[in-house]
């Protein structure tokens, strides 16, 4: 089988040299101020963490002022367990306040690690979900509606035969209405009278009725 072919990335290279040089630093400087044992190697772990979170949040690009505050706290920490090992302070006799600097970082990196994890506000996205839609009362006057009468239903217009419809233009004689028609446009004036108060008119029995003027009037003159 043949082998794939490795590219070393000098960046990439340069980046681990640099972490683990500083991994050491800070786990040197958490040893000599008596964080021995497991501690010690938590203590470089903590602070890389932290500025990986910070950064990942400045690269979200919310609420980039937590971002750079939590970043150049975990910056400062490596940078100064870099300096501090570097022979400028006797890691055989640490002096208290540094020590207590030690002591209290986890309880800082705990607090900046809750607030980089859980501290993002929400997206626009988000907030548009859940925000409830605002509904606009349309206050525009709108005008009165007309009471329309509806029309008799066809199921309950009598059947009338062929031969005995008249041209529209002809008069209808009362006779050659038929009894059941009748007896319906009754029942619809009495209905428009107990509705309005007034007689129906041969304008609005013929819309009811959906029948010729003629006819109509034919009707009206039997009502009377």
């Amino acid at each position: 089988m043949r082998a794939l072919p490795v590219r070393v990335d000098a960046v990439l290279v340069q980046a681990l040299i640099a972490a683990a040089l500083s991994f050491a630093h800070l786990h040197d400087l958490a040893s000599a101020a008596g964080q021995d044992g497991w501690k010690a190697w938590a203590y470089p772990v903590s602070v890389d963490l932290l500025m990986v979170a910070a950064w990942r949040r400045l690269r979200s690009g919310e609420s980039k002022a937590a971002g750079w505050c939590w970043f150049l706290v975990a910056l400062a920490a490596s940078l100064g367990a870099n300096v501090a090992t570097a022979g400028l302070l006797d890691l055989d006799d640490v002096p208290a306040w540094l020590r207590i600097l030690v002591a209290g970082w986890p309880a800082v990196a705990f607090l900046g690690g809750t607030l980089l994890a859980h501290g993002a506000p929400k997206t626009p996205r988000a907030m548009a979900d859940t925000e409830p839609p605002s509904t606009v009362t349309d206050t525009t006057p709108q005008p009165p509606a007309t009471e329309v009468e509806p029309p008799v239903p066809v199921a309950e217009l009598p059947s009338v035969e062929v031969g005995s419809a008249q041209p529209s233009s002809a008069p209808v004689p009362s006779a050659a209405v038929p009894p059941a028609l009748v007896a319906l446009a009754r029942k619809v004036a009495d209905e428009h009278r107990a509705r309005t108060g007034t007689p129906i008119d041969t304008s609005t029995l013929r819309a009811r009725l959906g029948v010729p003027m003629p006819l109509a009037e034919a009707i009206a003159a039997q009502l009377t």
